[in-house]
């Protein structure tokens, strides 16, 4: 009989925008992102939201998509994602790792895949960002092997 397959620290994905921020989260195994939450900035306080979210959840490291340029340079949208991760990591405990990868696409093919499910871009609005989210932290795991 095989043993269990060993439990994963948990990832959250972040899909920053200065409006709404998708989340999503990894399984318990490591192999597949979920959608978790979207949160409202005019409503919800980000930062304290994604501290809660991190100790409910057992978050170990946050993967934070960065909008690169065509040609990978860092441009104005860039920094305002360093700036927001940097306020971040001042709520959270300093076990907590962050990493970054290109979201240059994300929302691009979130809303494909939505379209493929039959999603409108009308229906898929209250779900877009969670699932760019999906998408930056599956291609983060994808790359992590």
């Amino acid at each position: 009989m095989d043993p269990s397959p060993a439990l994963q620290p948990r990832l959250l994905g972040v899909d920053y925008g200065d409006a709404r921020i998708g989340l999503a989260i990894s399984d318990e195994l490591g192999l597949f992102a979920h959608p978790l939450e979207t949160i409202h900035c005019r409503q919800t306080h980000p930062l304290k939201r994604i501290a809660e979210l991190v100790q409910e959840k057992g978050i170990a490291k946050i993967v934070l998509g960065l909008p690169l340029r065509r040609d990978q340079s860092e441009g104005p949208a860039a920094e305002k994602v360093r700036a927001f991760a940097d306020r971040l990591l001042q709520e959270l405990p300093n076990t907590i790792t962050l990493d970054w990868i290109d979201e240059s696409f994300s929302t691009v093919e979130a809303q494909a895949h939505l379209h493929a499910v039959g999603k409108t871009t009308k229906k898929s609005k209250p779900i877009i960002d969670q699932a760019a989210a999906v998408v930056i932290l599956q291609a983060y795991m994808d790359q992590q092997g």
